[in-house]
């Protein structure tokens, strides 16, 4: 894999990491503002393919994972995934996200590239490269 690869991984298990109680709310908040970044460059209609797709895959792993319609008021969008965590224990609730963003980001990654989809990470979720706990990734 290649070290941006490895870098967008790594960016949503540190994040995922500095979670463990309200996981529910922590992983909603990630949701949201990556959802605002990238509606911006795909829309409504390629957001919601792209998670809904996501959620299919991650439910093979995870079948208790329920995120059927995301709600058209963005203030509730990811209402349905939030009851599905909220019905787990935070470390499954948090395994289970970083799984699904890693599937949503890798399906975005091969659609817009790996450079730009990290960008659109950094920038929803004020990653910047201080924020890295390893020196592997270095080089971009």
């Amino acid at each position: 894999m290649e070290t941006i690869d490895l870098l967008r991984h790594q960016i949503i298990k540190n994040l995922m990491a500095q979670h463990t109680e309200k996981v529910e709310d922590a992983a909603i908040d990630l949701w949201e503002q990556m959802a605002t970044k990238i509606v911006s460059i795909v829309g409504e209609g390629g957001f919601n393919s792209l998670y809904a797709r996501s959620v299919f895959i991650t439910q093979s792993t995870f079948p208790w994972l329920t995120a059927g319609s995301l709600s058209s008021q963005t203030d509730h969008r990811f209402a349905e995934l939030k009851m599905s965590f909220e019905g787990q224990t935070p470390a499954q609730a948090n395994e289970a996200n970083s799984l699904l963003l890693i599937t949503f980001t890798d399906i975005l990654a091969s659609l817009i590239g790996e450079q730009l989809t990290t960008s659109i990470l950094r920038s929803a979720w004020s990653y910047d490269a201080s924020d890295r706990p390893c020196k592997e990734f270095k080089n971009e």
